[in-house]
């Protein structure tokens, strides 16, 4: 039971898979946070250019 245990790959592919999800969720919030303060200037300089 226990040799079964430790050839089991099915919590190690669950473990790649959280990573990678991590890897994604980061990598959006990289990108939202660079872009959040270009995005807001920008809507800033539309919203004043208005009349």
């Amino acid at each position: 039971m226990i040799k079964k245990f430790l050839k089991s790959q099915s919590g190690a592919t669950a473990i790649e898979y959280g990573l990678i999800a991590a890897g994604i969720a980061v990598a959006i919030a990289v990108v939202v946070f660079a872009l959040g303060s270009k995005m807001n200037a920008m809507y800033a300089n539309i919203n004043f250019a208005t009349p």
